[in-house]
């Protein structure tokens, strides 16, 4: 079993700002899901449980060298309610239409705080909030983007997001009001989930194909730390840890917390149907 803390640490900030490239990750446990996962986004603790949002594709959509041009497909979403052992609770769906594939998320101490987009850039997108303790989903507000992850800062009582790739970063008020929108300065990975470190701090975490001679891809992982209000990043970090499957660890679900002996990174990087299925691993960040 993953050793996992279930509050955010304060000194998760600092811990943070001290890693590089020589940081070390050491497996220390995993949980196999054992039911249809399909293709998780985000993931996040709250009230001893674990909230994972993915995708179910039933129909791609059809590819198009500008992404905002694909066809919106089909598909549903789902954020998946789990237990400590990782056995399904709840399967809360989410989205409308062609709005049903959720992204990142987060827990801001009172809701998981979930953004479901159409399955192409520059469509548009769904703010929901689920209680954690009832689970009842409420929306929040809809945005003319896609926005593929968002949170709440309660310190601040914003909420930030990102769009396709996180190539646009937003800020609004609980309201959906637009508060600021600027242009990631990064060009190394693209965001896929984020969570609050603290009052406007960020940690991003994502992945990057990258062309290889030999005509694959390389899946070039990373964490970044993100300062909205000051339109920054702080610190970014390559990652190139692999799951049994092939995945770079931070290609979508990633949430970091601490324990006595530091820093732990849980992630969920399979799909249901890659080799062995979805299984959080936890790393020991050395």
């Amino acid at each position: 079993m993953p050793v996992r803390a279930t509050e955010k640490a304060g000194p998760l900030a600092g811990a943070l700002s001290t890693l590089d490239r020589r940081s070390r990750f050491e497996l220390i446990g995993e949980i196999p899901l054992d039911f249809p996962t399909h293709h998780p986004q985000g993931m996040a603790f709250a009230k001893g449980l674990t909230f994972l949002s993915s995708v179910e594709i039933l129909e791609a959509p059809y590819p198009a060298a500008d992404p905002a041009l694909r066809t919106p497909g089909r598909g549903s979403g789902h954020v998946f309610v789990l237990g400590e052992g990782g056995e399904l609770i709840r399967d809360i769906p989410v989205g409308e239409g062609a709005v049903y594939h959720p992204g990142g998320i987060d827990f801001d101490g009172e809701h998981i705080w979930v953004s479901v987009a159409e399955y192409r850039a520059a469509s548009g997108s769904i703010v929901y909030t689920i209680d954690p303790d009832t689970f009842e989903v409420r929306e929040r507000f809809r945005v003319d983007d896609h926005i593929g992850w968002i949170l709440r800062d309660p310190g601040l009582d914003l909420v930030f997001g990102g769009s396709w790739g996180s190539r646009q970063l937003f800020t609004w008020d609980t309201e959906g009001r637009l508060v600021d929108q600027w242009e990631n300065p990064g060009h190394f990975v693209d965001y896929q989930d984020a969570q609050l470190l603290g009052p406007g701090l960020l940690l991003c975490s994502g992945i990057s194909l990258l062309p290889q001679a030999n005509g694959t891809a390389l899946e070039l992982g990373g964490l970044a730390l993100v300062e909205p209000l000051r339109q920054s990043i702080r610190l970014d970090v390559p990652i190139s840890v692999f799951s049994g499957a092939g995945h770079v660890i931070t290609r979508n679900p990633v949430t970091i917390t601490a324990d006595e002996s530091g820093l732990l990174l849980h992630a969920a990087p399979d799909d249901g149907d890659d080799p062995g299925g979805t299984r959080i691993l936890s790393y020991r960040i050395i």
